[in-house]
């Protein structure tokens, strides 16, 4: 099951229509045509995200998202609307999408808004790791993971700040005695800064130590 979403949606027609793609995902999705609406639902549903699509309200959104958040206890707010309509200033919003944009997009800030759950996953500092969807989020990044680097990612995770030497990574994941070619773990490295690093050849959490092993910095 994806987050839930209180989902405010007006009825101009020229407003994209993201809600059937993000049932057909999982996501829970409860529309209602107002902020009042908004605030008396939300005491019913506990939304994990409440998404403000101001386009199709024909307003810029910004009195919406100030009214909800100062009565919905911070729950994240997403407000999407096109550029025109957007003001300047602070907006109550943890996140503005500026229309177009695809439905993956939406998804992917959704999924980084959502409350962490131990229980399907890991969190160490800005590192997110979904074990059930095989995803990583990090400073607002998100990668799919194959399986060997979602074991391998999690090994690192578990031991935050310690050195794991190369055998040890190796002969886990692999589950392989030999260690005389270990060269396969390196390019899994390599694929896993490309996920959760902004430069991985600046590398700020997944640190090579040198002759050892390989240490996660959170």
């Amino acid at each position: 099951m994806e987050a839930k979403l209180l989902w405010i949606e007006g009825s101009r027609a020229d407003s994209p229509d993201f809600v059937p793609t993000l049932r057909k995902k999982g996501f829970t999705i409860e529309v209602v045509p107002s902020s009042k609406a908004a605030e008396e639902r939300a005491l019913i549903l506990n939304p994990d995200v409440v998404v403000v699509n101001a386009a199709s309200l024909a307003t810029s959104g910004k009195r919406i998202c100030h009214n909800l958040s100062e009565r919905l206890n911070g729950k994240p707010i997403i407000l999407i609307n096109y550029k025109e309509y957007i003001t300047s200033g602070n907006i109550d919003a943890k996140a503005v999408l500026v229309l177009p944009f695809t439905a993956r997009k939406l998804i992917n800030r959704i999924r980084s808004l959502m409350p962490f759950n131990a229980k399907r996953g890991l969190k160490v500092g800005a590192i997110t790791l979904d074990k059930e969807r095989n995803l990583v989020r990090c400073e607002g990044r998100e990668q799919r993971l194959t399986p060997r680097l979602v074991s391998l990612l999690q090994i690192l995770m578990q031991h935050p700040g310690e050195v794991i030497d190369r055998e040890h990574l190796f002969t886990t994941i692999w589950e392989t005695d030999y260690v005389g070619d270990t060269r396969t773990l390196d390019v899994h490295i390599s694929w896993l800064r490309k996920a959760i690093e902004a430069d991985p050849r600046a590398p700020k959490y997944l640190k090579t130590i040198r002759s050892i092993g390989y240490r996660l910095d959170a």
